[in-house]
């Protein structure tokens, strides 16, 4: 069974504790490297799923996810606002379709196999973030 990456970055992303949000911060929303990583996440989630040759690496995507924790906790997200942001759904479809514009793009097509693992192929090529979430079986 191949785990759920979007869901890991979710749940070590909801457990960062910090200070207060400083008056300098953006909101997560507007914090791009934050929204940059999640729709990595998902890319890489969505691929995975599409392509029975693609896999998560585990190790990757939980040191990624640790370092995206410490970056909210350096930003100075607190617990509370993490866990309202990750339970929003207009910011999960937000994401999604983040994800699914930067998947268009690539040249997926939903429900095609051959598509799926050559877009997680070039991922891995390409060295993007995404890919290094990923391995991809020949």
């Amino acid at each position: 069974m191949k785990p759920l990456m979007l869901a890991t970055v979710f749940a070590i992303l909801a457990t960062s504790a910090g200070a207060a949000l400083p008056a300098h911060a953006q909101t997560l929303r507007e914090d791009a490297h934050i929204t940059e990583k999640l729709v990595a996440a998902q890319v890489g989630d969505i691929l995975r799923k599409a392509c029975p040759k693609a896999s998560a690496r585990m190790f990757v995507v939980l040191s990624e996810m640790m370092s995206l924790r410490s970056y909210a906790i350096s930003e100075g997200y607190n617990e509370a606002t993490v866990k309202a942001f990750l339970d929003d759904k207009a910011e999960k479809k937000r994401i999604r379709q983040l994800a699914n514009a930067y998947l268009a793009k690539a040249g997926f097509i939903k429900g095609d196999e051959a598509s799926a693992c050559a877009t997680a192929r070039a991922e891995v090529q390409s060295g993007t973030v995404t890919g290094s979430l990923l391995r991809v079986e020949n």
